[in-house]
């Protein structure tokens, strides 16, 4: 698998966010001002429900509609940006927004994948690891500088 591959995912990864779900929460805005469905994923079913509530309260004056993968499956088809603690290999998602400490354990079914990393020393080595992950598969990697 090459970088220049036709139809290849795009790997978006964002460096040195002041507050990571701030900053998913802003990504997950423009994704739907683009007309993109987001899949965010993260197996810690606690920081799901901490992205869920930071969507309801992000912004005063928009909103962005989303569900959880859980919910009626007509509400996930309609609902532009959907939360789970697992990636489905059947939905169309355009975008993957990986909040997990890990490198998913798939991406191929998305246009885009992004991963954001704080400046914690921590969340900085993890992100590392998923860099080299993606680029080791052959991914082409864009990267964003954040200063927050």
């Amino acid at each position: 698998m090459n970088g220049t591959e036709e139809g290849m995912v795009q790997i978006f990864f964002y460096s040195g966010a002041g507050d990571k779900l701030i900053t998913a929460c802003r990504l997950c805005a423009k994704a739907v001002q683009q007309q993109m469905k987001v899949l965010v994923y993260a197996l810690d079913e606690s920081l799901i429900k901490q992205f869920d509530e930071l969507l309801w309260t992000f912004s005063s004056i928009s909103f962005i509609p989303h569900c959880n993968l859980r919910d009626e499956p007509d509400l996930v088809n309609m609902t532009p940006v959907v939360l789970s603690n697992r990636i489905p290999n059947d939905e169309k998602f355009d975008v993957l927004l990986n909040l997990d400490r890990q490198y998913p354990p798939t991406v191929v079914q998305f246009k885009r994948v992004i991963e954001i990393a704080d400046n914690s020393p921590t969340d900085k080595s993890e992100a590392r690891i998923r860099y080299r992950c993606y680029k080791d598969a052959g991914y082409e990697i864009q990267h964003f500088q954040l200063n927050e």
